[in-house]
């Protein structure tokens, strides 16, 4: 029976995603589509409605620059839960939000920083008797809860390695490669560091470094490298438990090195340089071409890739667990393998949420999430894994 009452913060793509999800699998009785373009929420909100064939959503206008942090929170109230799909730096103002109205959150993530703030309040949630559990989505997200999921398939597990991208099915040069979320997300994960566990020990690796050609088998040849952002928490949450935990950026081979070339040439710095008409940000330029050329065509198809590898011990022997999920642009509803993977999950983890399915506090993602439902909520949702387990010698 419908129920739960959702707001979905941002109606572009991801949120669409998640408010369908929302209606047809959430028990939602009304889903809250919010967003400073009052017209796109209006469109999110009817093709919502279309495609889970009853009037469940409904179109709000909040522009989260305007707002008050009292009238953020008084939005919020009444709300079971809340997924933000905005752009990561409003997470803590939203997150703030939810615990003044005593609402679950979830987010999309984007910056590992950000995270931490948000986890501080574990205490205050906790009080608030609600959940707020960042990081969902496709990577970080899925990808921390398959993770886990493997490593509750060994006795002792010890290394933990896996890699993953969207791409476009039928790349193009120069990039091949075709933006389905933010630009600012995309050169986010291009600068700064990755964390990983190395050797036990949680350490940073610069992005755009530890190029490798990796085969998938079934998939294809892949390059692939370090992007920051990918592993979340998981480095400190598996501190003294495993001795590696690492993730790596899947591209087609060529698009590494005209990023690498963009990154010498200084596009990915936000620091402003001199012009003949006044100073600007090379990364601001960058976004607004990538944005331009690179964006995704609507209907254009795409593919989502995670390979996970995850070895230790069963039985008393060395072996190896091998996770693959590869997804792909859904022909049903039009919603494309990024939207589907990351708007689902979150729309998995508000609804889990809003069912009190997860303990209260401000937590990480693959510590508030049981991994095999996520894994059978998935599945149920057409996004399988499959998996493998062989002795090592």
């Amino acid at each position: 029976m419908s129920q739960y009452r959702y707001i979905v913060l941002g109606a572009g793509r991801q949120g669409t995603a998640a408010a369908y999800d929302l209606a047809v699998r959430g028990d939602a009785a009304c889903i809250v589509l919010a967003d400073a373009n009052l017209a796109a929420a209006k469109s999110s909100a009817e093709r919502v409605n279309a495609l889970a064939g009853r009037r469940v959503a409904e179109a709000a206008q909040l522009a989260l620059g305007s707002v008050s942090d009292e009238e953020l929170a008084s939005f919020f109230r009444g709300a079971d839960a809340v997924i933000s799909a905005v752009p990561y730096f409003y997470n803590l103002t939203i997150s703030k939000a939810a615990v003044a109205a005593r609402t679950n959150l979830c987010d999309f993530g984007g910056n590992t920083d950000v995270v931490w703030q948000q986890l501080e309040l574990d205490k205050a949630a906790q009080e608030a008797g609600i959940s707020i559990i960042p990081d969902c989505g496709q990577v970080p997200g899925l990808g921390n809860n398959l993770a886990v999921y493997a490593m509750e398939l060994l006795d002792v597990p010890r290394d933990v390695m896996y890699w993953d991208g969207g791409l476009p099915q039928n790349p193009k040069p120069p990039l091949y490669y075709s933006m389905t979320f933010n630009a600012a997300g995309l050169t986010n994960e291009y600068k700064g560091d990755a964390v990983f566990l190395r050797n036990g020990e949680v350490t940073r690796v610069p992005a755009l470094t530890e190029y490798e050609l990796i085969h998938i088998p079934g998939v294809g040849d892949f390059e692939a490298f370090v992007t920051s952002g990918g592993t979340s928490t998981c480095p400190w949450t598996f501190r003294g438990r495993l001795r590696t935990f690492q993730n790596k950026t899947l591209r087609y081979v060529g698009h590494f090195e005209k990023i690498k070339f963009l990154e010498q040439l200084g596009m990915l710095e936000d620091e402003p340089v001199s012009t003949n008409e006044s100073p600007v940000s090379p990364r601001s330029v960058l976004h607004a071409l990538l944005e331009r050329r690179f964006r995704a065509a609507p209907g254009e198809r795409d593919v989502v890739i995670i390979y996970l590898k995850a070895r230790g011990e069963k039985g008393g022997k060395p072996a190896e667990v091998t996770v693959t999920l590869v997804h792909r642009y859904d022909e049903r509803t039009g919603f494309t393998a990024m939207e589907q993977t990351t708007g689902w999950h979150g729309a998995v983890v508000a609804a889990m949420m809003a069912r009190r399915q997860t303990p209260p506090g401000a937590k990480p993602v693959e510590v508030a999430v049981p991994a095999k439902a996520v894994v059978e909520a998935m599945e149920e949702r057409g996004i399988r894994c499959t998996v493998a387990i062989e002795p090592l010698e």
